[in-house]
């Protein structure tokens, strides 16, 4: 009998319940699967091997995920395909197993889904209820793109065989959670070599599907249509109000969503914009890596937007800096909204923002960036626009880059805008 992948590993809260020093505590249709493994095929042993390493990551919830995909995908590899234990791969096997990453057989591909296992209970969730395998779970999820979901709805297509193709960061997480994994298994005495740092020629690999990340960004006209868009909102119905402060609050600032919903040790509020002795404004976050931050806050963002939220809000024009008002809170005024509330307000305005200039007749070209726009968009587009206005280690800084490479290769594009000129005017024709 040839067996299909399942989901080996579940949840964060549900995988950090386990009982580490055996397997009692994991899914019996989990332990059934691996048991049906011939034995030199090291079936149980290799995911215990893989359940330690990922035990070491399971502090923080989108690591682990991120670590779970990816090696939960080589030990189904090495059970299904190399029919191997996991320790025993080597770099011809670490070779394989990237191109079939890149080429996974369509049966390993599938739509995304929420749960890797279906409850079989009552409404009421009880220790004793089973659970199943979701039968539509796959190893690799056939991610479509924001724009072509526009386009296809547009014009009423069928994107279900779209094929499969890896992205380029993704491409660079499997080389480094594989690496990880097999230096953790020789750090515990499991293996003596490590095939995935083996690989001499990863630019084979990693070359392929390369994107223009500077790309994410609007056109001014596009931004000018999404701005319009939000005070439109907000003038026709009075909870946009909050929409159109999250638009200008984010492009002002180059937040991420992040920087709006708040980190288990912070949530953001009014008393965190500070002005100085000087009279200048900042915005104090706590971002990635939990690392605290000012943002300096232009004049018209608190004469134009800051101050109109907070009117709307019955509060007075300026916040103190002991205000504990959150900065965005629901239409109740309970503080704190999801990051998946939040994307969801600006995309009904890049929605809105799109249909308005289809409607006024803008040309294909010049609406197409926003079928593809999301939250992360804004912060791209300002930087953009005012990298030629500001120097280059003040946009670093609001921006909370680490590298000020990073702000120059994505900003400061000048040698490239110097080539383009000097090709765009050359004659094919002498």
């Amino acid at each position: 009998m040839r067996l299909a992948p399942i989901p080996l590993f579940d949840t964060f809260s549900r995988f950090n319940e386990l009982n580490f020093l055996g397997v009692s505590a994991e899914r019996p249709v989990v332990l059934d699967y691996l048991r049906q493994f011939a034995p030199e095929r090291g079936a149980i042993d290799s995911y215990l091997i893989v359940r330690s390493f990922l035990k070491s990551y399971a502090g923080n919830e989108s690591t682990f995920i991120s670590f779970r995909t990816h090696a939960e995908r080589l030990l189904l590899w090495s059970l299904l395909l190399a029919q191997k234990p996991i320790i025993d791969l080597r770099r011809s096997d670490a070779e394989k197993f990237m191109e079939f990453c890149l080429q996974p057989p369509a049966s390993w591909v599938g739509p995304v889904v929420k749960s890797r296992f279906v409850r079989l209970g009552g409404r009421k969730r009880l220790d004793s209820d089973d659970y199943v395998i979701n039968e539509q779970w796959r190893p690799f999820s056939n991610t479509i793109s924001k724009r072509e979901r526009k386009i296809s709805s547009e014009n009423s297509a069928d994107l279900r065989d779209r094929p499969y193709q890896m992205a380029q960061g993704s491409v660079a997480q499997v080389f480094a959670v594989c690496g990880s994994f097999f230096q953790h298994a020789m750090d515990e005495g499991f293996t003596e070599s490590n095939p995935f740092r083996a690989i001499k020629q990863k630019s084979v690999y990693k070359q392929r599907n390369t994107l223009d990340a500077s790309a994410r960004s609007l056109s001014e006209l596009q931004w000018s249509f999404v701005i319009d868009c939000a005070e439109q909102m907000a003038a026709e119905n009075l909870s946009h109000e909050r929409t159109l402060f999250i638009v200008a609050t984010v492009f002002s600032m180059y937040l991420r969503v992040s920087d709006l919903v708040g980190r288990e040790n912070w949530r953001p509020t009014m008393g965190d914009f500070r002005r100085d002795s000087s009279g200048n404004w900042w915005f104090h976050v706590v971002g990635k890596g939990n690392k605290a931050a000012k943002i300096s806050v232009r004049d018209d963002y608190i004469s134009d937007y800051l101050i109109r939220y907070r009117k709307h809000l019955g509060l007075p024009p300026l916040p103190s800096a002991q205000e504990k008002t959150p900065v965005i809170s629901t239409l109740k005024g309970r503080g704190g909204l999801s990051d998946r509330h939040i994307r969801k307000l600006i995309q009904d305005v890049f929605d809105r923002a799109l249909q308005r200039m289809q409607d006024e007749a803008w040309t294909d070209d010049e609406i197409d960036a926003l079928r593809s726009a999301s939250l992360h968009w804004l912060r791209h587009t300002s930087a953009t626009f005012d990298a030629p206005y500001r120097d280059m280690k003040d946009l670093q800084a609001d921006l909370r880059h680490n590298s000020l490479s990073t702000t120059q290769n994505i900003y400061y594009n000048s040698l490239d805008e110097q080539r383009a000129f000097s090709a765009k005017r050359l004659k094919v024709r002498k």
